[in-house]
């Protein structure tokens, strides 16, 4: 796929917009007392990116943003986790913005969130041999729905204001 330098130099902003917050929720000390739960405030970056430039370039920014991620602070266990969540959030996302409309953007916040989080599960029962793990999911699946719906409605927000190109 060929991106004009307009795209490129967005993609460019939107990754290093997402890198940010990535580094920056990293720093936060978790909210409960629940391994595993956190905002995953860059997803706003990511819902952004796939309902107003393309599922494409939406998938660059992502693995860019989990590679560079990884690399300042997580490493390849997180980076295997990050990627099997990110990669399946996306694939989610994008199956939704062919029927959502711009006003249930939020939607696709919590369904992201929520198959992150069985993402993430699955490559620990691969990475652990642990298929008990999977009874750890309610506690993600509950955490994804909430966190989803504020990183959701947030991406809705940041696509109304700066505009929506179906």
């Amino acid at each position: 796929m060929r991106w004009t330098t307009k795209q490129l130099t967005t993609m460019a902003l939107l990754t290093a917009i997402a890198l940010a917050i990535h580094v920056a929720e990293a720093q936060i000390p978790p909210l409960i007392a629940i391994p595993g739960v956190k905002l995953g405030l860059a997803n706003i970056i990511t819902v952004y990116a796939a309902f107003s430039i393309g599922g494409g370039a939406a998938a660059m920014i992502l693995i860019a943003r989990i590679l560079l991620g990884s690399m300042f602070g997580g490493g390849v266990m997180s980076m295997m986790y990050s990627l099997a969540g990110g990669v399946l959030c996306l694939l989610i996302t994008l199956v939704l913005r062919k029927i959502l409309t711009v006003k249930q953007i939020w939607v696709a916040g919590v369904m992201g969130a929520v198959a992150h989080n069985i993402g993430q599960i699955l490559v620990a029962v691969v990475v652990t041999g642990t298929p008990s793990i999977v009874s750890y999911l309610p506690i993600l699946l509950i955490s994804g729905v909430i966190t989803g719906t504020f990183t959701g409605f947030a991406a809705q927000a940041v696509v109304n204001r700066m505009g929506h190109k179906p």
